[in-house]
């Protein structure tokens, strides 16, 4: 039956429209969605597809009177879960297919879908989305209800629970428990990354609202975020020495692929049937010469005749020591620059081969990272290219700095400290010197510093377990999220300029069924508007 006009639309569609139907398009696309795939799609359809198929005028009629919140939310969350399945599947066949190609793999067990790794994340994003808009709609009704007259005697009869439910806050708190929904996936690596990172990124957005409150007006011109850095620096390199396996590879990757003048590469024509120590076999033997309090070196040269001149444990060392220059004092000099028998020399070699090879690798980073301002290259060329320039030079002095000096400091030690004092802490404080580098990027390398704090986090936490200093409790990384999300949750609703990232600020508002906008733009024209 055709429509006759707008009153007798409601009054047909609303009888003939099947309701599980309507629901399945409901929740699936919203009205105007449902529109514009009936107009470009299923008027290209075959007929009897177009006669079972409702107008879009029956359909919006179906819905008129009803609460599409949460069938926004599912709608939301379907995507979200589509989405991410899709993409981890794709980044599997590209792993597979072209990164990993002719690279031995580990057999995986196959498994149900249901206990796929993969389809356990989706499901988990997706749901926190979903939860987290439906409990934030639930807290805020709450909240308005308790504020009401009516809701005055509940007031009285349970003050405390009255005064949590109604507090600005409580809708932001609540709708963060959906994070425990994080459990949904294996507890592994990826796990644990997660809750560091938005720890880290809370903690941050936290300190940027007290700093916005005036409580550090009167810090020093000095203090930042760059004093992270020594710290951090000082973990990782002692756990790069002693506890390897509690190391980030990327991060021991780096450093071994750019101290070629503190770790000595297989010489061009050294006999192949000679052993030669490896990266790995060199950072151990320098972690087993400061268990040896740093025994001195006793050169084969002036002592041919000698029967043992190197420690049993560090033996696998001989093939570069072997060669040492006579010189040389201290095993570890030895090891570390073998025919330079000057360390302040080492040291400022390092700095001319370093240099230079940093400042191309950043200068193609920070290139690449240019792209997106293009119009801004066009429009004040120079003005860009020195800020660019600027940017490479820093963060080429910071990353060279920090790595010489983190080595070079241990040459340092064995002049000015006795053998026994601090063998293996030493470590640390070579890499808090190596950190100090870190002044030189303290207007603008918040980001590098966020980042290695949580390769730091990680790192730190799986030693003390390892040493048994704590232990790892049940599902401890998803309580870790939960906070988290809730001290994000609370800064962005007390002061969204806060959270100094706009794809943050748009992500909290789709958690919360704002849609995808920047609260805080609304909130500066607000500002604007009463001044």
């Amino acid at each position: 039956m055709a429509d006759n006009g707008p009153e007798a639309a409601p009054r047909t569609g609303t009888a003939k429209m099947d309701p599980v139907l309507r629901n399945a398009i409901r929740y699936t696309i919203s009205a105007k969605e449902y529109r514009t795939l009936h107009e470009y799609l299923l008027k290209q359809s075959p007929t009897i597809v177009r006669s079972r198929a409702p107008q879009p005028s029956r359909y919006d009629a179906a819905i008129k009177n009803k609460d599409d919140y949460n069938a926004a939310a599912v709608r939301a969350s379907l995507r979200v879960f589509l989405a991410a399945q899709t993409g981890l599947k794709l980044w599997d066949i590209i792993t597979e297919q072209i990164l990993w190609r002719g690279k031995p793999t580990r057999p995986t067990a196959k498994s149900s879908i249901f206990k796929s790794p993969n389809f356990r994340l989706s499901i988990s994003i997706s749901l926190i989305l979903l939860l987290h808009r439906v409990l934030h709609r639930f807290f805020t009704r709450l909240r308005a209800n308790l504020l009401t007259k009516d809701a005055a005697p509940f007031r009285r009869r349970n003050p405390r629970i009255s005064k949590a439910l109604t507090a600005r806050l409580a809708p932001a708190i609540g709708a963060s428990l959906a994070g425990f929904v994080l459990g949904v996936y294996p507890g592994d690596q990826f796990r644990i990354t997660v809750a560091i990172y938005l720890a880290t990124r809370a903690a941050e957005f936290a300190y940027n609202a007290l700093e916005d409150d005036g409580w550090f007006k009167n810090r020093p011109w000095w203090f930042g975020s760059w004093m992270l850095m020594p710290p951090v620096f000082g973990q990782l390199l002692h756990a790069f020495l002693f506890d390897r396996d509690c190391f980030p590879t990327s991060y021991g990757n780096f450093i071994l692929k750019n101290t070629p003048n503190y770790i000595q590469k297989r010489p061009p024509g050294y006999p192949s049937q000679l052993a030669w120590p490896t990266n790995d076999g060199i950072v151990d033997g320098l972690a087993e010469i400061s268990r040896l309090n740093y025994p001195a070196f006793v050169s084969p040269i002036l002592f041919p005749s000698a029967s043992l001149t190197l420690p049993p444990s560090v033996s696998q060392i001989s093939p570069i020591t072997s060669s040492a220059h006579p010189s040389i004092r201290a095993l570890t000099c030895a090891l570390l620059h073998p025919h330079e028998p000057s360390c302040m020399r080492t040291y400022v070699t390092f700095f001319l081969g370093a240099v230079p090879m940093f400042a191309k690798f950043f200068t193609l980073i920070f290139g690449l990272f240019s792209l997106p301002r293009y119009k801004l290259f066009l429009k004040d060329p120079v003005k860009e290219i020195d800020q660019l320039a600027k940017n490479v030079l820093r963060t080429t002095l910071f990353v060279s700095g920090a790595i010489g000096t983190s080595w070079g400091s241990i040459c340092l030690f064995q002049y000015l400290l006795p053998r026994t004092f601090l063998p293996t802490q030493r470590w640390f404080w070579g890499g808090f010197l190596g950190g100090l580098w870190g002044f030189l990027e303290r207007k603008k390398g918040r980001g590098q510093f966020l980042y290695s704090t949580r390769a730091s986090i990680d790192s730190l936490w799986k030693v003390g377990i390892k040493r048994g200093w704590w232990k790892s409790g049940k599902n401890g990384d998803v309580w870790v999220f939960v906070a988290s999300l809730m001290l994000l949750n609370a800064v962005y609703e007390v002061n969204p300029n806060a959270v100094t990232s706009g794809i943050v600020r748009k992500s909290l508002g789709m958690l919360r069924g704002e849609g995808w906008v920047d609260r805080a733009k609304f909130v500066k024209n607000e500002v604007a508007e009463e001044e």
